[in-house]
């Protein structure tokens, strides 16, 4: 058995050549025999062994053919490690009795799986590889370029596979951060079989999980706290990119952009709380915050097209005007594609600088000794962001439509914090805090919206001009009513 430890990039073809020359630039890189495999992955018509968290392989190339299953693991961040059986064949298909017994369930009965095996999907694609030392570890660094087959359809391959040869898998983040400062990359969290599975239809994508509260550590350590933080945004970013992927419809599109946004934003704020937030990596989080600015005015017009929010209630020409709001939607989900995103390194650099975070947190490297009990400090840090929205809306000033567009960002800041930690309060308390100022984030973004409707329809034969003056400023009368009654509540957390 050999412990399969690796970490998987996404990356588009047009990079290939600058791959090459980087790779075979870099010292203590050995480049390997480029070879084509061809791989035919099988299963049972229940699909028995994916329901074991197994993949089943057979694997062709010039000179050999083998057999390979790969067993439970686990994944910390981007880094995958699963236990995997290889052995050599003379046939197409494979023989479960060669793998060692004690790999099955108990309950397994191998010669009925046998006898049902049937090739679910195939993947075909060239493989060029180097060995590269780097730290004392030797790493096989491996592009794919291909397909997957499955049903008369395809879906390309194009990734690089870091994989741990020899020493620890730090050296695989290093070097992949070492590609990223060249290559425009993203983490791949989808394997070959998993997009394999999905092809051919017998595997739906990753549900994004709905989280009221983030879920925090039974023994209330920080460094724990840290490492479940982590690990749920970068989990969850990637779950929301592979659903971007995939999403036709453009109103839930818009819904995910709001989401990535809010993972992201929850991320930086944790760095920042736990003192992890250096100026290269703030650098990357002010950039695609700036990349995601389009999702503003979406997270606005999506309300139009929310029926539960009713925001054009029976007006008559309610039908013209969403078809004017879906035109607007649509153009920036279109115009702002994730593939663009991909584009800017700085994406792909700062999703391995987050895996380089967890790693060191998850092996202990971060000493946190001169933090307080986990209690405290969620106090500490909730006090700081109401301090901070305090300031900037205090009871005494008056606020127009545009001061709360000012503060838009802090308050949904705020909002995040109390989401990470809300799970250490009572809940009747923190729910009656929290309430009001939930809806004044949801007030901004209909503030937002109205104004966007008099862009829109400024120059249609829709005339709503006087309409939407008279919501706003009616809403903007119940939003001050509303805040200066919620800054007047007292705080769960003292």
């Amino acid at each position: 058995m050999d412990a399969e430890i690796e970490l998987k990039l996404f990356m588009q073809s047009q990079y290939h050549d600058l791959l090459v020359n980087l790779l075979n630039g870099m010292s203590e890189s050995t480049p390997q025999e480029t070879r084509k495999l061809s791989n035919k992955y099988f299963d049972t018509g229940a699909l028995q062994l994916r329901h074991w968290k197994m993949g089943l392989r057979v694997r062709s190339g010039e000179n050999f053919t083998e057999q390979t299953i790969k067993t439970a693991g686990s994944v910390i961040g981007g880094i995958h490690t699963r236990p995997e059986y290889n052995i050599a064949i003379d046939q197409k298909t494979p023989s479960l009795d060669l793998f060692p017994k004690d790999i099955w369930p108990n309950e397994a009965e191998i010669d009925a799986i046998q006898d049902d095996l049937h090739c679910v999907f195939e993947t075909n694609f060239t493989r060029q590889a180097w060995h590269i030392y780097i730290e004392g570890s030797l790493v096989e660094v491996a592009f794919d370029l291909g397909d997957v087959i499955a049903n008369g359809q395809t879906e390309s391959i194009c990734e690089i596979e870091f994989e741990l040869l020899a020493g620890e898998a730090s050296a695989l983040l290093h070097l992949a951060i070492e590609v990223a400062k060249t290559i425009p990359v993203r983490l791949g969290k989808a394997s070959k079989a998993q997009r394999g599975y999905q092809l051919s239809g017998h595997q739906h994508s990753t549900p994004l999980e709905s989280i009221e509260y983030i879920c925090l550590p039974t023994d209330k350590s920080l460094s724990k706290t840290l490492q479940v933080l982590l690990e749920t945004g970068i989990e969850r970013w990637q779950v929301i990119e592979s659903l971007l992927i995939e999403t036709q419809d453009i109103p839930h599109q818009a819904k995910l952009w709001m989401q990535l946004r809010a993972c992201v934003r929850l991320l930086r704020l944790t760095l920042s709380q736990f003192g992890l937030l250096n100026k290269q990596v703030l650098q990357y989080f002010d950039l695609i915050e700036q990349q995601m600015q389009f999702i503003e005015p979406l997270q606005s017009l999506s309300l139009v097209l929310d029926d539960q929010k009713k925001l054009l209630g029976k007006r008559v020409n309610k039908t013209v005007i969403t078809e004017l709001v879906l035109k607007s939607v649509t153009e920036l989900v279109s115009f702002h594609k994730l593939a663009q995103l991909w584009q800017v390194p700085e994406y792909g650099q700062l999703q391995l600088s987050l895996v380089d975070l967890l790693l060191q947190t998850t092996n202990g490297s971060h000493q946190m000794v001169d933090y307080p009990e986990l209690g405290l400090f969620a106090n500490h840090l909730q006090q700081d962001s109401w301090q901070r929205i305090v300031d900037l809306m205090p009871a005494s000033a008056a606020m127009d439509s545009l001061d709360y567009q000012k503060v838009a960002q802090a308050l949904d800041e705020s909002i995040l914090v109390g989401f990470a930690y809300g799970e250490l309060y009572q809940a009747e308390d923190r729910e009656a805090f929290r309430a009001p100022w939930q809806d004044l984030a949801l007030g901004i973004q209909t503030l937002g919206c109205y104004q966007l409707l008099a862009k829109l329809t400024q120059d249609s034969d829709v005339d709503i001009a006087s309409w939407l003056e008279d919501k706003e400023q009616s809403l903007l009368f119940a939003m001050e009513h509303s805040r200066k009654s919620a800054l007047g509540n007292q705080p769960y957390w003292k």
